[in-house]
């Protein structure tokens, strides 16, 4: 297939990508080195940053599987925004580790996406989480299905 006739939600990517998929899980993992503005007075990452660690892997999986935000919504009047998140802090990170932001997908509804997040350092489950992301139109910010390209492509990769 050539450059000219992929469709701009599947263009490869234009940088290489650090990312790091498991597939005995069909799970993926976004690189993250913690900054010092990602920590508190005590030298260990602020709980909200964990929230931005989670939300850039989810972000950068779409991405993966050729989706980007901006053409959801402008080729599809959709976006996907978190109506519920649980989340677990089990040990702290500190400033400069090497940390991942994992996503594991789990039940895709119509409208709805329930997924698994961790942050890990190594093998080290620092944080987990459960994260149900809902499809709403970008203008009412009503529901609406997933996007039948989006609902294809996570299904194969469940």
């Amino acid at each position: 297939m050539s450059e000219e006739s992929k469709s701009p939600r599947q263009r490869p990517a234009r940088h290489p990508s650090p990312v790091t998929r498991h597939s005995s899980r069909s799970t993926f993992s976004w690189p993250v080195r913690v900054y010092y503005e990602d920590t508190d007075s005590g030298g260990v990452v602020y709980y909200a940053n964990y929230l931005k660690f989670l939300e850039r892997a989810r972000t950068e999986w779409l991405r993966s599987l050729g989706f980007e935000l901006d053409a959801l919504a402008r080729e599809h009047g959709a976006i996907f925004i978190v109506r519920s998140l649980s989340i677990e802090y089990l040990r702290p990170a500190a400033f400069n580790e090497e940390i991942a932001a994992t996503v594991e997908l789990g039940e895709v509804g119509g409208g709805q996406i329930f997924l698994r997040q961790q942050v890990l350092r190594g093998t080290e489950e620092l944080a987990t989480a459960i994260v149900r992301l809902a499809c709403v139109h970008t203008t009412t910010f009503r529901p609406v299905r997933i996007p039948p390209p989006v609902a294809a492509r996570i299904g194969r990769t469940a």
